[in-house]
């Protein structure tokens, strides 16, 4: 044991389908920290397309679409997980489109397209990688990304040439160092041989209220875009979601805790004590504080903390396709295993800990079903057994 120390837009027919100390005091201190909305004159609302709007990070912007589960295969379509083989060699633009280039990786499969809202357009200005800053119009302090403008100012233009009736955001997990916290877990566990939660949970609590008060800027500045453009706020509908937990508590952690298949084949490679930690204390300490904000900022709260139970990487529940037994939604992971450098021919590291192909499609029916109501705050949950059609929603 160790010791402790980028755009996608769809459009359809008229009629078409279309990451807890802190927390508790955090709502009041995101309060007094955010910039009240500013007051605008009331005009039209603009007579174009019905649309559905997602901005923010890559858990939104549909990163690791490519993947239709794991495999620890590291050649052709490993085992008919990867969706950008092309039969000779792999083309990430096959599922990405044109924001591989780029690295916004938005998937053919991202929420707002798996996602059925009656929306005449579908459009997905999300990025991976995107922080709050990245949010925020460039005339208050936003900052263009990857090469392409805030995400708020590309909203104004979108507003102005659609009816939007719905805007989903994700943001915030980035603000907190996510990615960091992974990736000195996976060194603890592979190199020095130590649990990572304590320094971790340090490193978030430290981050938590400048990255809470950052989400609470980025809902004031859609707002202030939308009301610019001549919406009401009754005009539309704005959601704030959080982030699913890409891995299981110990317990349900099909490989055991030392040797190599938890690494080498699961891809999961984290002790016992930081995955309890990462899925009981930080994914829920992060999801409170994100209800706090919207609570905060009238926007209407998706928590997805559970989304993924039973269906994580190296969950018991779940099994890695094999040549004979291909992915299928009900027995394949719904998150995409770790890639740094263990399987480091398949795909990219970016795409790791990300809803898969299948869990894209999980967060899309979860979107779908709090359409169906218009108030209230709700959690999503899948159904054992189902695919993305055993989604559903509890009052929050």
């Amino acid at each position: 044991m160790p010791e402790n120390r980028s755009s996608i837009t769809r459009s359809a027919p008229p009629l078409g389908r279309r990451l807890l100390t802190a927390a508790a005091a955090l709502p009041l201190a995101v309060a007094g920290l955010a910039v009240a909305a500013p007051t605008h004159a009331a005009a039209a609302v603009p007579a174009g397309p019905t649309a559905s709007v997602t901005l923010g990070d890559s858990y939104i912007s549909g990163e690791a679409g490519r993947w239709k589960g794991n495999a620890a295969g590291t050649s052709g379509s490993r085992n008919g997980t990867d969706r950008a083989w092309t039969g000779s060699s792999y083309d990430p633009s096959r599922v990405y489109g044109a924001t591989a280039a780029s690295g916004c990786d938005r998937s053919d499969v991202a929420e707002v397209l798996s996602a059925s809202t009656g929306a005449q357009n579908e459009i997905d200005l999300a990025c991976s990688g995107a922080v709050t800053a990245n949010v925020f119009r460039a005339a208050n302090g936003g900052q263009a990304y990857k090469g392409e403008a805030p995400q708020a100012d590309q909203l104004a233009t979108v507003a102005r040439q659609n009816n939007v009736k719905l805007i989903t955001l994700s943001i915030g997990g980035n603000d907190l160092g996510f990615a960091d916290v992974i990736s000195s877990c996976v060194q603890d566990y592979l190199i020095w041989y130590s649990y990572c939660h304590d320094s971790a949970q340090s490193s978030i609590d430290s981050k938590m209220p400048t990255a809470m008060a950052g989400v609470g800027k980025a809902i004031d500045e859609i707002r202030a875009v939308m009301a610019d453009a001549g919406y009401g706020r009754s005009d539309y509908r704005l959601v704030l979601q959080s982030y699913p937990s890409p891995i299981p508590r110990s317990a349900e952690m099909r490989y055991p805790e030392s040797g190599w298949t938890r690494s080498g084949t699961g891809g999961c490679p984290f002790w016992d004590g930081d995955a309890d930690w990462a899925r009981d204390t930080m994914v829920p300490q992060i999801s409170q504080a994100l209800a706090g904000v919207a609570a905060s900022k009238g926007a209407q709260f998706l928590d997805l903390s559970d989304m993924l139970q039973g269906r994580e990487v190296c969950s018991t529940a779940t099994s890695q396709p094999t040549a004979s037994s291909g992915p299928s939604a009900t027995t394949s992971e719904w998150a995409r295993f770790l890639d740094g450098g263990l399987n480091a021919t398949q795909g990219a590291l970016q795409e790791s800990m990300h809803p898969d192909y299948y869990g894209q499609q999980a967060v899309g029916r979860c979107l779908t079903l709090l359409w169906g109501r218009p108030s209230g705050d709700y959690a999503c949950h899948n159904t054992a057994g189902q695919d993305a059609s055993g989604m559903y929603l509890t009052a929050r």
